[in-house]
């Protein structure tokens, strides 16, 4: 993961090299952690670093299934709003029996799915807004699979800035030190290298 996104030449490469650079930030930011540590909630808030990848893979496949519906809506969920929202709660939780590489796993495989719709999908093609969700707009009949792509890139940025923030209460790492070290380059002289086990 380079510290800026590549050039781009269309809207097409923009979309998916921006929707591939945000999410390659998840990688990044959970390199070295053990469970243990991408379970914990060091910050003020309970997200977790595994919670957070967690919901981000999750997000995915619910708006990405929308992309890939277009222009007739995914399968209608048949549990009932409580079920549903109490599954969306448990999107941000990593459970004891889960792990990071775990998570990891299926994120990479969200991610590539994801990615192959940007290149594929028609963008211009209607996206039916659901009508029976109380926080999606009563207004507007339906986005645009442009739209959809721009929303998940949005909700990738968001949440890899919740997930630095949770990353440098546990050890202190940031980003540019994380992505020095998952790719295997040092930036001496501008900030301390970090590694895993603690030793510059």
């Amino acid at each position: 993961m380079p510290a800026l996104a590549s050039p781009v030449a269309d809207e097409r490469s923009a979309l998916r090299e921006y929707l591939a650079f945000h999410q390659s930030a998840f990688f990044a930011v959970a390199y070295g952690l053990t469970d243990e540590q991408a379970r914990s909630s060091p910050s003020a808030s309970d997200l977790s670093i595994g919670g957070l990848i967690k919901h981000v893979t999750a997000m995915q496949r619910t708006w990405m299934s929308r992309v890939a519906a277009a222009p007739d809506a995914p399968p209608r969920d048949p549990r009932s709003f409580d079920e549903i929202a109490r599954d969306f709660a448990d999107q941000h939780v990593m459970t004891a029996d889960e792990t990071l590489d775990g998570l990891l796993e299926k994120f990479e495989a969200e991610c590539a799915n994801s990615l192959r719709l940007a290149e594929t999908a028609d963008l211009d093609a209607k996206v039916p807004v659901p009508q029976d969700i109380p926080w999606f707009p009563k207004g507007i009949k339906d986005w645009s699979v442009r739209w959809v792509i721009l929303h998940v890139i949005n909700e990738l940025t968001r949440h890899s800035g919740h997930a630095d923030i949770v990353r440098e209460s546990i050890d202190g790492a940031t980003m540019y030190e994380l992505v020095a070290a998952l790719e295997g380059w040092s930036i001496d002289g501008w900030v301390q290298p970090w590694r895993p086990d603690g030793e510059s």
